[in-house]
């Protein structure tokens, strides 16, 4: 299974075809992938990445929807399940 989470283009590098890159924040991470498939994307616009290439444009309304709830999984996961069973330690 393959999660992808909208970034921001933050500035668009090199020449067109397989050299076109994109440098994309991920929530201030930045990380410099290819535009091959989406070379119109400019700086500002929101893209999916998979595998070093962004795939699609997304619409700014839909990425941030996306993001949100990425952030509130990200939270629900990181608290503790009070329904949760302790786990034995091993010592008796």
């Amino acid at each position: 299974m393959c999660l992808t989470v909208p970034g921001r283009v933050v500035r668009v590098e090199g020449a067109e075809g397989s050299d076109l890159r994109g440098v994309v924040d991920f929530g201030g991470r930045e990380r410099t992938v290819s535009l091959l498939y989406t070379p119109e994307a400019r700086a500002g616009d929101y893209v999916v990445v998979h595998a070093g290439f962004a795939s699609r444009i997304v619409p700014e309304v839909e990425a941030r929807e996306a993001i949100e709830l990425t952030r509130q999984l990200a939270e629900a996961a990181a608290r503790p399940d009070p329904t949760a069973t302790p786990r034995a330690t091993g010592t008796a």
